[in-house]
């Protein structure tokens, strides 16, 4: 399983604190140094079966600072795939792939249906 943080993030650090005290088994991976590239949003987008919007970190000053709220819905999903792509600020974190679903953010009751 991968999971994808920002360290600095307090979400990112109570879901990882989460993981280790339930017992599962991680790749840890910073989503700033080694931000997800096209091809793997691409895949865990079709593979979770959320809408686009749930990868986005809506509340990140740089999705703020784009303007991103009123652009999404004039993009093609491939235009917002290719921008999640740029920079990881703007992927929601955490984000936790397993080998049948992805998690977007850290809800605690979902977490525990589909890790435990």
């Amino acid at each position: 399983m991968l999971f994808i943080e920002y360290p600095r993030c307090t979400t990112c650090q109570k879901a990882k604190k989460w993981l280790d005290e339930n017992g599962v088994k991680y790749e840890d991976r910073h989503i700033k140094e080694n931000n997800p590239t096209y091809e793997e949003l691409k895949a865990w987008y079709e593979m979770s079966g959320l809408p686009l919007k749930k990868f986005f970190n809506t509340s990140g000053l740089l999705y703020k600072d784009m303007g991103l709220k009123d652009k999404l819905g004039s993009m093609s999903e491939e235009e917002q795939l290719r921008l999640l792509a740029t920079d990881g600020m703007l992927v929601k974190r955490p984000l936790v792939v397993g080998d049948d679903f992805v998690l977007t953010g850290f809800r605690e009751a979902e977490w525990t249906e589909k890790l435990k």
